[in-house]
């Protein structure tokens, strides 16, 4: 008995500190980084490990997670302040406002929220579309939650599956999958995840006579966005700009025999290059002419930095507790316990990330957790490049669905919106579900293709 203990005693370890670090988040409110952190010395230190490894160990983690996470985080918040400050997602709006079919506009704010989450924040982009729902729903006198819930599911399944968002780039990192068809993969899940809890939900909602009219907020636009001149190709062209480099770099990695333009492609194509030309060429384009707009954007640079720093610690911590999970074999046992009852990577990432979300609420605390605690079960499964991506897909979504009280999303949609918690439960919980349910779906018949 004892010697299985033994043998046994880092798996017992990371089961230990798994429960710990939903403690710690839910019950005792602990911060998640520090709790992160924390659940990974201590696991580290009850598996066996000396102290000096111990610290060495999640060194390793935390710094090796972020040599390529935190730069394309801070560039993607560099290029979203850019693009939010003078009025590019304002642009793609307005195009949609032209159109005078009430059934195009209702689904085209869905490919508008998940266009606008790549280099946008969720509540920015939903506060500074906010003005537009009420616009829409004024003028076509309906609920304005019928503009609005498509956007939101927009909004989130973005966040969810498309890079340079931080969430699927983590888990791509932490489980070792290739950026362009985590991209790749993603599109496909963004788009059919956002028909079936946006538009077709909203639009099931509103035959039933089920979907909240509400009391919006009262916003204005702000005068930058007001007076924006951008043009829709424009501001269409800018936002897709680095998600076609990276794909341009990754078919001349694939396709192109080597020479010069081999090697130029594919060093625009990296994902740092990539956000870096983006910038540039955001900047060149939206450029502000006056020393009030240099001053504004400078302002809105310095703003964007401030949720991306609680991202980036909070991914670093990720990785540190999955280094622990590697280097004291609680990864391989737990691999191996999983593979032993036949679930494949793919289900078992997504119902950890599931389970986390609804736990704790937030989404990249789900994913970051998840990732690492499915890493060795990937690893041991001897997955193929376009499998290792679905499974980043399917974890994504677990981590989106479902969001509840416990959520700052579910209260941001639920004032902003006027609805009551019931209302919010009904139109915005549902919708992350069916977003959720949809990814893993569409994520299990891509790996399946791909086998």
């Amino acid at each position: 008995m004892d010697l299985v203990v033994s043998d046994y005693r880092p798996l017992v370890a990371t089961l230990a500190g798994i429960f710990a670090l939903l403690v710690l988040i839910l019950r005792a409110r602990m911060n998640a980084f520090i709790a992160l952190l924390l659940v990974a010395i201590l696991s580290a230190l009850a598996a066996g490990m000396a102290p000096e490894t111990a610290y060495q160990t999640v060194a390793d983690g935390f710094g090796g997670t972020l040599g390529f996470i935190a730069p394309i985080i801070g560039l993607g918040a560099v290029f979203g302040a850019i693009l939010q400050a003078w009025g590019g997602v304002d642009a793609l709006a307005r195009k949609i406002g032209s159109a005078s079919n009430e059934r195009q506009q209702v689904w085209t704010m869905g490919g508008l929220g998940l266009l606008a989450a790549t280099p946008v924040f969720f509540d920015v982009a939903l506060i500074i579309l906010l003005p537009f729902i009420l616009a829409l729903a004024a003028r076509a006198k309906r609920a304005p939650m019928l503009f609005g819930l498509p956007l939101c599911a927009g909004l989130a399944a973005g966040h969810a599956f498309i890079p340079p968002t931080p969430g699927p780039i983590a888990i791509a990192e932490l489980i070792g999958a290739d950026l362009d068809w985590v991209i790749l993969f993603g599109a496909i899940a963004g788009l059919g995840s956002v028909a079936i809890g946006g538009p077709l939900y909203a639009a099931m909602l509103e035959r039933r006579g089920a979907l909240p009219n509400g009391t919006l907020l009262a916003f204005e636009p702000s005068p930058a966005i007001a007076a924006s001149s951008i043009s829709f190709t424009r501001a269409a062209c800018l936002m897709t700009l680095p998600l076609m480099l990276i794909l341009a770099g990754t078919l001349a990695s694939a396709l192109l025999q080597a020479g010069v333009f081999k090697q130029v492609l594919q060093t625009i194509g990296h994902p740092f290059s990539a956000l870096i030309l983006a910038c540039g060429a955001s900047f060149i384009v939206l450029r502000p002419k006056s020393v009030a707009g240099r001053t504004k954007l400078k302002q809105d640079l310095a703003r964007a930095f401030e949720p991306t720093g609680a991202v980036i610690l909070v991914t670093g911590a990720g990785g540190a507790f999955k280094q622990v999970l590697v280097d004291t074999g609680a990864g391989a046992q737990l691999a191996e316990a999983v593979l032993a009852l036949g679930l494949i990577p793919i289900f078992s990432g997504f119902a950890l990330a599931l389970l986390v979300r609804i736990a704790q609420g937030s989404a990249t605390v789900a994913m970051i957790t998840a990732a690492g605690l499915a890493s060795p079960i990937v690893e041991a499964a001897g997955l193929s490049g376009p499998q290792l991506a679905t499974v980043v897909i399917a974890i994504a979504a677990g981590a989106t669905g479902f969001s509840h009280v416990n959520d700052s999303g579910f209260w941001l949609v639920n004032r902003l919106f006027g609805l009551t918690e019931a209302e919010t439960l009904r139109t915005w919980t549902v919708s992350t579900g069916l977003i959720s349910l949809t990814g893993l779906i569409i994520s299990c018949l891509l790996f399946f293709v791909f086998a």
